[in-house]
């Protein structure tokens, strides 16, 4: 069966996601927040737009099989990004896909953010693994979630390094100190 609907929606909820990213940073900035460590978004920006050519590629020609691992590869992808739009939901007009804040804005613990201190990075991950698990791409997998996580450790430092000096981040993630 044809699988070619998977990027184009994929895609599409990636450019969704950087306009209310952009949307969230105008509402921020407007109450006098601003963006750090800019540079860090085209890094990672890149390393997403070359897992899905890199997945297209290895992919190619998009037909798989209507077998219990398609379907459990879905169905993972689904709860993936029923949690990825929780996460979008808990944050409200503080998610953003850059690093943006309000310097003395109390950090939300709300949602997935009661259990665990970066639940978004996790769901990225997890895309890494599943997204090319679906579509039968397994030099992708390897090579991008390797670099996923490297990628990742860097932005998690970054972002708490702005949170724990202009937040209360300490204090509602102590085990961050």
């Amino acid at each position: 069966m044809s699988f070619a609907w998977v990027l184009p929606v994929i895609i599409l909820q990636r450019l969704l996601e950087l306009y209310l990213s952009w949307r969230h940073k105008r509402v921020l900035c407007a109450r006098g927040g601003r963006e750090y460590y800019a540079e860090s978004f085209p890094v990672m920006a890149g390393l997403h737009i070359l897992f899905l050519v890199s997945l297209a590629v290895e992919s190619y020609p998009w037909r798989l099989p209507l077998n219990a691992f398609t379907w459990g590869c879905l169905a993972s992808l689904a709860l993936v990004t029923a949690g990825r739009y929780w996460v979008i939901a808990s944050l409200g007009e503080n998610w953003n896909v850059r690093i943006v804040l309000v310097p003395g804005d109390p950090v939300k613990r709300k949602g997935p953010y009661r259990v665990m201190r970066h639940p978004n990075y996790l769901i990225i991950v997890l895309e890494f693994l599943f997204l090319p698990l679906l579509m039968r791409a397994p030099v992708t997998l390897v090579v991008f979630s390797l670099a996923n996580l490297f990628v990742l450790r860097e932005r998690i430092r970054l972002e708490e390094k702005v949170l724990r000096e202009l937040t209360d981040y300490s204090e509602k993630f102590p085990e961050s100190r």
